[in-house]
């Protein structure tokens, strides 16, 4: 076990400052018609990392501790959050209520047909937008042969409907998210040296675009084709802007983590292209931007206004990147929580503008300190989550 270090580089905002700001904004724990009594959290403490160039500091605040690898998060309109862990296969209710730890942590289910290995299991969860009158959710687990999205009421079974994707040791994609469309979306992984990623008939290495009985979304690149986009190493991380820009990470390439703006039918590479480089084949994406892979391997993606964060396995990190409205690099990312509360997975915005991410050290790679793992909610001073 061991104590990470909390650092506060010179020139961040006072923890005062900080405080005073979230009290001034629209932001900050959900009104109670929203999410019933706004949490009793703890007093946040203030970080900032040593890549931020003393211009992005964060009020950190623990909001559950002692979870076993949590891997997706999704919110419910009461404001509480659904999480899963990967290796225990278990559905977490996480909030709106809290205790004297921080939210109130319960089990909802655990999914028996979730086989954990590698870095395979129960991995993403997507509430429906119809969830007020559907209950209805939908997973991404691992079996022994593949891998597969299904739904379900919770505390029900699992309805598969999208199965026979690739499943690997290493490489299983695994995050759901409804776009602005209302379909939903499905990363999926190469487990492979890169045949899958390229071939439109395997759904390996793909973004997918399915209706919600797991059917090809109208309007998809090739007509009865799921496949949104191609040529991926191992998405783990999406989201969409206000102007309905889809952005991706990338990991587990063997050079570079990557964050791409996600257009539809394009190709983005791998195993080609690891990075930037694309340039040189018109057929391919180049990223927005692109990290050493020691300083990334970015998970979760999370948008508020102009600025697109993903947070980093390898890179301990949380990258925040600005962006022009047509989704280019604007500036130079910044990061923050660089080795503090080690490996960073899930991220997500909540409904109130703050950010919510976990850490995932245990697991192989990680290591876990007593509270570990953790889900963290992050306000930012200079114009991050929790914007006035």
């Amino acid at each position: 076990m061991i104590e990470r270090s909390r650092r506060v580089r010179a020139g961040a905002v006072t923890l005062g400052a900080v405080l005073a700001l979230t009290a001034a904004c629209s932001f900050g724990p959900p009104e109670p018609d929203v999410a019933g009594e706004p949490p009793n959290l703890p007093t946040p403490s203030v970080s900032a990392g040593p890549d931020s160039g003393g211009a992005a500091a964060a009020a950190v605040t623990v909001l559950a501790k002692g979870l076993e690898v949590p891997w997706g998060l999704a919110f419910l309109p009461d404001g509480g959050a659904l999480v899963t862990e990967r290796d225990t296969a278990r559905i977490l209710q996480v909030g709106p209520q809290s205790d004297a730890d921080g939210l109130k942590v319960t089990e909802v289910q655990r999914l028996s047909e979730a086989e954990p290995g590698g870095d395979g299991g129960l991995l993403g969860i997507a509430v429906s937008p119809k969830f007020a009158t559907d209950a209805t959710v939908f997973v991404y687990y691992s079996t022994a042969k593949d891998n597969r999205v299904a739904k379900l009421k919770l505390k029900g079974k699992p309805q598969p409907i999208l199965t026979g994707i690739p499943h690997s040791a290493d490489n299983n994609g695994g995050q759901l998210a409804f776009g602005p469309d209302g379909l939903l979306y499905v990363t999926t992984g190469d487990g492979t040296s890169g045949t899958q990623a390229q071939s439109p008939k395997s759904l390996g290495g793909k973004i997918l675009r399915i209706t919600t009985a797991g059917k090809p979304a109208p309007g998809n690149p090739v007509k009865d084709s799921p496949v949104w986009s191609s040529g991926h190493r191992n998405v783990q991380g999406i989201a969409w802007d206000a102007a309905k820009k889809m952005y991706a990470s990338e990991s587990n390439q063997k050079k570079s983590g990557e964050l791409n703006v996600i257009q539809k039918g394009k190709n983005y590479g791998w195993p080609k292209v690891d990075g930037t480089g694309a340039g040189a084949d018109a057929k391919f994406i180049n990223p927005v931007v692109s990290w050493p892979i020691a300083d990334s391997s970015c998970a979760g993606v999370a948008v508020l206004e102009n600025m697109v964060a993903t947070a980093c396995l390898q890179g301990q990190r949380l990258w925040m990147v600005d962006v022009t409205g047509n989704g280019t690099l604007l500036g130079q990312p910044r990061a923050v929580l660089t080795g503090e509360y080690g490996r960073l997975r899930a991220l997500a915005a909540a409904p109130d503008g703050s950010f919510w991410v976990t850490t995932s050290n245990q697991e192989e790679g990680g290591e876990p300190a007593p509270d570990d793992d953790q889900i963290i909610r992050l306000v930012f001073s200079d114009g991050g989550a929790g914007r006035s």
